[in-house]
């Protein structure tokens, strides 16, 4: 059986066209597209093709890229505020960046960095890591789960826009994503897990802010 990995819908959907040989469906009640679980790479080959990116402080590039998520979210931080890079791979940066401009960032990667603390946090980067969720339902609420009330989560992730471009869409190749996100995508997370969605002046940046006196569940 077929299921959403994010809304769990088990009855709509359409098989989408993509860039390799693997099934792509789209979730017609979130617009999540996905792959098919047959081909999740095991923990083993995912942290082989992580260790292989040229991350880390020294890079410019990098850097620059990363800055990316940082710029519209730092109006709304302040130094009092504690925050948590969720999914940081192999060599930590966005913390880096945000302790050099003082700023104290925990950081988490389920391969990596696999301890989190029992905390809740101002604030929530995940940065290149939603395409990476195999079941983004779990990991937005874990995310959830590390924000206070009224605490901000940043993400950044490409968002496709059409199913005739994602069939020749760059993203999708990379055998390590496997969940892509529509606009549409974010307001059905923004509403269904309780956040608000704020304005962003970069496309490939979201922002969400957990609504005030939201209730956890375990």
């Amino acid at each position: 059986m077929i299921i959403c990995p994010l809304c769990f819908n088990k009855t709509s959907f359409t098989l989408v066209d993509g860039p390799d040989s693997r099934a792509y469906r789209e979730c017609n009640k979130c617009r999540l597209i996905f792959t098919e679980t047959r081909y999740l790479l095991s923990a083993k080959s995912e942290k082989k093709r992580y260790l292989t990116h040229k991350n880390g402080i020294k890079y410019k590039g990098y850097v620059d890229f990363l800055n990316q998520a940082i710029e519209p979210a730092l109006p709304l931080l302040n130094n009092a505020m504690q925050g948590l890079d969720f999914g940081c791979g192999p060599t930590p940066t966005l913390s880096v960046i945000l302790e050099q401009k003082g700023f104290k960032c925990d950081n988490y990667d389920p391969l990596f960095y696999p301890e989190i603390h029992e905390k809740e946090y101002d604030f929530v980067f995940a940065t290149e890591c939603f395409e990476h969720f195999f079941f983004p339902a779990i990991e937005i609420q874990r995310i959830k789960k590390h924000l206070k009330p009224g605490g901000l989560l940043i993400i950044m992730t490409e968002t496709w826009k059409s199913t005739e471009a994602f069939a020749n869409w760059y993203y999708a190749r990379d055998c390590t994503h496997v969940s892509f996100f529509h606009n549409q995508t974010f307001c059905y997370i923004a509403e269904q897990f309780g956040f608000d969605a704020m304005e962003s002046n970069n496309d490939r940046v979201m922002l969400l802010q957990k609504k005030e006196g939201e209730i956890e569940v375990n």
